[in-house]
Protein backbone atom coordinates (compact mmCIF):
# COMPACT_ATOMS: atom_id res chain seq x y z
CA UNK A 1 0.00 0.00 0.00
CA UNK A 2 1.35 3.47 -0.86
CA UNK A 3 3.12 5.27 1.93
CA UNK A 4 -0.28 7.41 3.43
CA UNK A 5 1.58 10.98 4.04
CA UNK A 6 4.67 12.50 2.40
CA UNK A 7 6.68 15.27 4.11
CA UNK A 8 6.00 18.20 3.11
CA UNK A 9 3.08 17.30 0.94
CA UNK A 10 -1.07 17.27 1.10
CA UNK A 11 -1.05 14.05 3.26
CA UNK A 12 -0.08 15.26 6.69
CA UNK A 13 -1.95 12.24 8.59
CA UNK A 14 -3.70 9.59 6.14
CA UNK A 15 -3.98 5.85 7.25
CA UNK A 16 -3.47 4.90 10.54
CA UNK A 17 -5.99 7.70 12.09
CA UNK A 18 -9.85 7.76 12.71
CA UNK A 19 -9.36 10.66 10.37
CA UNK A 20 -7.00 12.09 7.08
CA UNK A 21 -5.67 15.71 7.68
CA UNK A 22 -4.86 17.82 4.45
CA UNK A 23 -3.02 20.61 3.59
CA UNK A 24 -4.51 22.23 0.05
CA UNK A 25 -1.43 23.80 -1.43
CA UNK A 26 -1.63 28.26 -0.80
CA UNK A 27 -4.11 29.68 -3.16
CA UNK A 28 -6.03 26.88 -3.96
CA UNK A 29 -9.89 25.69 -3.98
CA UNK A 30 -9.87 22.28 -2.88
CA UNK A 31 -12.24 19.68 -5.27
CA UNK A 32 -13.99 16.27 -3.97
CA UNK A 33 -15.72 14.01 -5.85
CA UNK A 34 -17.02 10.26 -5.65
CA UNK A 35 -18.27 7.77 -7.84
CA UNK A 36 -19.48 3.89 -6.82
CA UNK A 37 -17.74 0.78 -9.28
CA UNK A 38 -20.10 -1.74 -8.42
CA UNK A 39 -19.72 -5.27 -9.54
CA UNK A 40 -21.78 -6.18 -12.89
CA UNK A 41 -22.62 -2.69 -13.78
CA UNK A 42 -19.14 -1.26 -13.97
CA UNK A 43 -17.29 -4.30 -14.31
CA UNK A 44 -17.45 -7.78 -14.31
CA UNK A 45 -14.62 -10.23 -12.72
CA UNK A 46 -14.87 -12.61 -16.07
CA UNK A 47 -14.18 -10.07 -18.22
CA UNK A 48 -11.54 -7.39 -16.54
CA UNK A 49 -8.83 -8.56 -14.56
CA UNK A 50 -8.39 -7.25 -11.10
CA UNK A 51 -5.66 -4.44 -11.90
CA UNK A 52 -8.21 -3.31 -14.52
CA UNK A 53 -10.80 -2.94 -12.12
CA UNK A 54 -8.71 -0.96 -9.48
CA UNK A 55 -7.13 1.53 -12.64
CA UNK A 56 -10.32 1.88 -13.80
CA UNK A 57 -12.06 2.73 -10.05
CA UNK A 58 -9.69 5.11 -9.47
CA UNK A 59 -9.82 6.80 -13.54
CA UNK A 60 -13.32 7.95 -12.86
CA UNK A 61 -12.32 9.85 -9.71
CA UNK A 62 -9.32 11.45 -11.35
CA UNK A 63 -10.88 12.01 -14.93
CA UNK A 64 -13.48 14.21 -12.69
CA UNK A 65 -10.86 16.29 -11.19
CA UNK A 66 -9.15 16.68 -14.83
CA UNK A 67 -12.63 17.91 -16.05
CA UNK A 68 -12.06 20.98 -13.07
CA UNK A 69 -9.03 21.64 -14.52
CA UNK A 70 -7.75 20.48 -11.25
CA UNK A 71 -4.71 18.46 -10.17
CA UNK A 72 -5.27 14.93 -7.50
CA UNK A 73 -4.03 15.01 -3.66
CA UNK A 74 -5.55 12.43 -1.69
CA UNK A 75 -7.46 9.33 -2.32
CA UNK A 76 -9.83 7.87 -0.52
CA UNK A 77 -11.42 4.25 -1.06
CA UNK A 78 -14.33 2.29 0.66
CA UNK A 79 -14.63 -1.54 -0.26
CA UNK A 80 -17.52 -3.86 0.27
CA UNK A 81 -16.49 -7.67 -0.53
CA UNK A 82 -18.09 -10.65 -0.70
CA UNK A 83 -16.86 -13.33 2.03
CA UNK A 84 -15.49 -15.73 -0.19
CA UNK A 85 -13.98 -13.58 -2.46
CA UNK A 86 -9.79 -14.67 -2.87
CA UNK A 87 -7.25 -12.28 -1.02
CA UNK A 88 -5.10 -12.42 -4.45
CA UNK A 89 -8.26 -10.49 -5.97
CA UNK A 90 -7.93 -7.96 -3.30
CA UNK A 91 -4.08 -7.64 -3.68
CA UNK A 92 -4.33 -7.59 -7.34
CA UNK A 93 -7.18 -4.74 -7.15
CA UNK A 94 -4.98 -2.10 -5.41
CA UNK A 95 -1.56 -3.25 -7.28
CA UNK A 96 -3.72 -1.41 -10.13
CA UNK A 97 -5.09 1.41 -8.38
CA UNK A 98 -2.19 2.12 -6.27
CA UNK A 99 0.35 2.18 -9.65
CA UNK A 100 -2.09 4.71 -10.75
CA UNK A 101 -2.07 6.66 -7.98
CA UNK A 102 1.18 6.79 -7.79
CA UNK A 103 1.93 7.72 -11.77
CA UNK A 104 -0.31 11.03 -10.71
CA UNK A 105 0.83 11.79 -7.24
CA UNK A 106 -2.20 11.21 -5.44
CA UNK A 107 -1.83 9.43 -1.95
CA UNK A 108 -4.20 7.06 -0.61
CA UNK A 109 -4.85 8.19 2.85
CA UNK A 110 -7.76 6.12 3.86
CA UNK A 111 -10.91 4.76 3.52
CA UNK A 112 -13.34 1.77 4.89
CA UNK A 113 -13.98 -2.05 4.22
CA UNK A 114 -17.12 -3.76 4.67
CA UNK A 115 -18.46 -7.05 4.19
CA UNK A 116 -20.66 -7.73 0.66
CA UNK A 117 -23.97 -10.12 -0.03
CA UNK A 118 -24.25 -8.59 -3.37
CA UNK A 119 -20.90 -8.42 -5.23
CA UNK A 120 -17.83 -6.39 -5.10
CA UNK A 121 -18.41 -2.43 -4.82
CA UNK A 122 -15.97 0.03 -4.60
CA UNK A 123 -16.37 4.05 -3.50
CA UNK A 124 -13.49 6.11 -4.70
CA UNK A 125 -13.36 9.50 -3.10
CA UNK A 126 -10.60 11.69 -4.58
CA UNK A 127 -9.69 15.64 -2.97
CA UNK A 128 -8.13 17.36 -5.53
CA UNK A 129 -6.94 21.22 -5.83
CA UNK A 130 -7.25 24.09 -8.61
CA UNK A 131 -5.88 27.45 -8.34
CA UNK A 132 -8.30 29.89 -6.84
CA UNK A 133 -10.83 30.62 -9.10
CA UNK A 134 -9.46 28.79 -11.53
CA UNK A 135 -11.57 25.72 -11.82
CA UNK A 136 -13.67 25.34 -15.64
CA UNK A 137 -17.21 24.20 -14.91
CA UNK A 138 -19.61 23.22 -16.82
CA UNK A 139 -21.56 26.09 -16.98
CA UNK A 140 -19.50 29.01 -19.06
CA UNK A 141 -19.94 28.08 -22.76
CA UNK A 142 -21.63 30.87 -24.70
CA UNK A 143 -23.02 31.21 -28.06
CA UNK A 144 -19.98 31.53 -30.45
CA UNK A 145 -18.00 29.11 -28.35
CA UNK A 146 -16.62 26.08 -30.64
CA UNK A 147 -16.57 22.18 -29.04
CA UNK A 148 -13.72 20.50 -29.01
CA UNK A 149 -12.67 16.85 -27.75
CA UNK A 150 -9.91 15.63 -26.56
CA UNK A 151 -8.00 12.30 -28.22
CA UNK A 152 -10.90 8.80 -30.20
CA UNK A 153 -14.19 8.44 -29.19
CA UNK A 154 -15.86 5.51 -28.81
CA UNK A 155 -13.51 2.90 -27.84
CA UNK A 156 -15.36 1.93 -24.37
CA UNK A 157 -18.73 1.83 -25.59
CA UNK A 158 -17.11 -0.67 -28.70
CA UNK A 159 -15.46 -2.99 -26.09
CA UNK A 160 -18.56 -3.13 -23.75
CA UNK A 161 -20.52 -4.08 -27.34
CA UNK A 162 -17.69 -6.83 -28.09
CA UNK A 163 -17.62 -8.53 -24.72
CA UNK A 164 -20.91 -9.17 -24.57
CA UNK A 165 -21.21 -10.51 -28.05
CA UNK A 166 -19.03 -13.05 -26.33
CA UNK A 167 -15.39 -11.89 -27.75
CA UNK A 168 -13.16 -12.18 -25.75
CA UNK A 169 -10.41 -9.24 -25.59
CA UNK A 170 -6.79 -8.65 -24.76
CA UNK A 171 -6.94 -7.68 -20.71
CA UNK A 172 -4.66 -4.53 -21.43
CA UNK A 173 -4.78 -1.09 -23.80
CA UNK A 174 -6.73 1.66 -23.69
CA UNK A 175 -10.36 0.61 -22.71
CA UNK A 176 -9.10 -1.93 -19.67
CA UNK A 177 -6.37 0.87 -18.09
CA UNK A 178 -8.01 4.69 -19.65
CA UNK A 179 -5.73 7.34 -18.89
CA UNK A 180 -7.23 10.49 -17.05
CA UNK A 181 -6.43 13.47 -18.75
CA UNK A 182 -5.00 15.70 -16.05
CA UNK A 183 -2.05 17.04 -17.72
CA UNK A 184 -4.53 18.47 -20.67
CA UNK A 185 -7.07 19.90 -18.38
CA UNK A 186 -4.47 21.59 -16.71
CA UNK A 187 -3.30 23.22 -19.35
CA UNK A 188 -7.00 24.64 -20.48
CA UNK A 189 -7.15 26.80 -17.40
CA UNK A 190 -8.05 30.42 -18.71
CA UNK A 191 -8.96 28.39 -22.32
CA UNK A 192 -11.80 26.36 -21.91
CA UNK A 193 -14.91 28.29 -21.11
CA UNK A 194 -16.95 24.75 -19.94
CA UNK A 195 -15.83 21.27 -19.39
CA UNK A 196 -16.91 17.92 -18.77
CA UNK A 197 -15.01 14.35 -18.68
CA UNK A 198 -16.73 11.91 -21.46
CA UNK A 199 -17.48 9.07 -18.96
CA UNK A 200 -21.85 8.77 -20.39
CA UNK A 201 -21.43 9.42 -23.76
CA UNK A 202 -20.86 12.40 -25.67
CA UNK A 203 -24.58 12.80 -26.34
CA UNK A 204 -25.26 13.01 -22.52
CA UNK A 205 -22.01 14.79 -21.26
CA UNK A 206 -22.45 17.46 -24.08
CA UNK A 207 -26.15 17.75 -22.94
CA UNK A 208 -25.01 18.10 -19.48
CA UNK A 209 -23.15 21.23 -20.52
CA UNK A 210 -25.62 22.63 -22.98
CA UNK A 211 -28.26 22.27 -19.70
CA UNK A 212 -26.01 23.74 -17.42
CA UNK A 213 -24.58 26.78 -19.45
CA UNK A 214 -28.47 27.23 -21.07
CA UNK A 215 -27.22 27.14 -24.47
CA UNK A 216 -27.97 24.54 -27.35
CA UNK A 217 -24.96 23.11 -29.56
CA UNK A 218 -24.74 21.87 -33.30
CA UNK A 219 -22.15 19.02 -33.65
CA UNK A 220 -20.72 18.06 -37.05
CA UNK A 221 -21.12 14.64 -37.27
CA UNK A 222 -17.75 14.17 -39.91
CA UNK A 223 -15.28 15.64 -37.41
CA UNK A 224 -15.97 13.40 -34.66
CA UNK A 225 -12.74 11.45 -33.57
CA UNK A 226 -13.86 7.70 -33.64
CA UNK A 227 -11.79 5.04 -32.20
CA UNK A 228 -11.00 2.16 -34.59
CA UNK A 229 -13.49 -0.92 -34.47
CA UNK A 230 -16.29 1.75 -32.96
CA UNK A 231 -19.19 3.16 -34.75
CA UNK A 232 -20.68 6.15 -34.95
CA UNK A 233 -22.88 5.61 -32.50
CA UNK A 234 -20.58 4.00 -30.33
CA UNK A 235 -18.47 7.44 -30.34
CA UNK A 236 -22.25 9.18 -29.57
CA UNK A 237 -23.27 7.03 -26.65
CA UNK A 238 -21.23 4.77 -25.63
CA UNK A 239 -19.43 6.31 -22.88
CA UNK A 240 -16.34 5.11 -20.83
CA UNK A 241 -14.09 6.97 -22.97
CA UNK A 242 -12.43 9.34 -20.10
CA UNK A 243 -11.65 11.94 -22.99
CA UNK A 244 -12.49 16.06 -21.94
CA UNK A 245 -14.98 17.57 -23.69
CA UNK A 246 -14.57 21.07 -23.73
CA UNK A 247 -15.53 24.74 -25.34
CA UNK A 248 -13.75 27.61 -25.60
CA UNK A 249 -13.41 30.92 -27.61
CA UNK A 250 -9.90 31.04 -27.93
CA UNK A 251 -7.40 29.29 -30.44
CA UNK A 252 -6.82 25.86 -29.41
CA UNK A 253 -3.96 23.73 -30.69
CA UNK A 254 -4.70 20.14 -32.32
CA UNK A 255 -2.62 18.76 -29.61
CA UNK A 256 -2.49 19.30 -25.69
CA UNK A 257 0.34 17.63 -23.87
CA UNK A 258 0.52 14.65 -26.21
CA UNK A 259 -2.97 14.39 -26.91
CA UNK A 260 -4.88 15.06 -30.05
CA UNK A 261 -7.33 17.70 -30.10
CA UNK A 262 -10.66 17.66 -32.34
CA UNK A 263 -13.38 20.57 -33.09
CA UNK A 264 -16.39 19.07 -33.55
CA UNK A 265 -18.95 22.10 -33.59
CA UNK A 266 -20.04 24.99 -32.00
CA UNK A 267 -22.16 26.23 -29.32
CA UNK A 268 -25.80 27.99 -30.54
CA UNK A 269 -28.50 30.21 -28.85
CA UNK A 270 -31.51 28.62 -27.73
CA UNK A 271 -31.49 24.68 -26.05
CA UNK A 272 -31.54 21.98 -28.53
CA UNK A 273 -28.55 19.83 -29.22
CA UNK A 274 -28.45 18.73 -33.00
CA UNK A 275 -25.63 17.10 -35.37
CA UNK A 276 -25.54 17.60 -38.66
CA UNK A 277 -24.24 15.63 -41.42
CA UNK A 278 -21.78 16.35 -44.52
CA UNK A 279 -25.01 17.60 -46.51
CA UNK A 280 -26.07 20.37 -43.82
CA UNK A 281 -28.89 18.58 -42.98
CA UNK A 282 -29.61 17.91 -39.20
CA UNK A 283 -31.34 16.53 -36.40
CA UNK A 284 -31.68 16.32 -32.88
CA UNK A 285 -28.79 14.54 -31.08
CA UNK A 286 -30.78 12.76 -27.95
CA UNK A 287 -28.69 11.74 -25.09
CA UNK A 288 -28.74 8.18 -25.67
CA UNK A 289 -25.63 7.58 -23.46
CA UNK A 290 -25.83 6.46 -19.57
CA UNK A 291 -27.93 7.64 -17.57
CA UNK A 292 -28.51 6.36 -14.13
CA UNK A 293 -31.86 4.87 -12.85
CA UNK A 294 -32.96 5.37 -16.59
CA UNK A 295 -34.91 2.10 -17.69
Amino acid sequence: MAAASQKGGPVITGIGDDCAILRPPAGHELLVTTDFSLEGVHFRREWHPPESVGHRCLTRGLSDIAAMGGQPLAVFLSLALPPDLPQSWVDRFYRGLLKLARRHQAILAGGDTAQSHSGILADIMVIGSVPRGKAILRSGARPGDRIFVTGKLGLGGASVRRLFGGERLRAAGDYFYPTPRLEVGAKLRGLASAMIDISDGLSTDLAHICTESRVGAIVHQAAIPIAPTATLDDALHGGDDYELLFTSSKRVLREIAGVPVSEIGEIVNGSDVRIQDERGRSKRLRSEGWQHFSQ
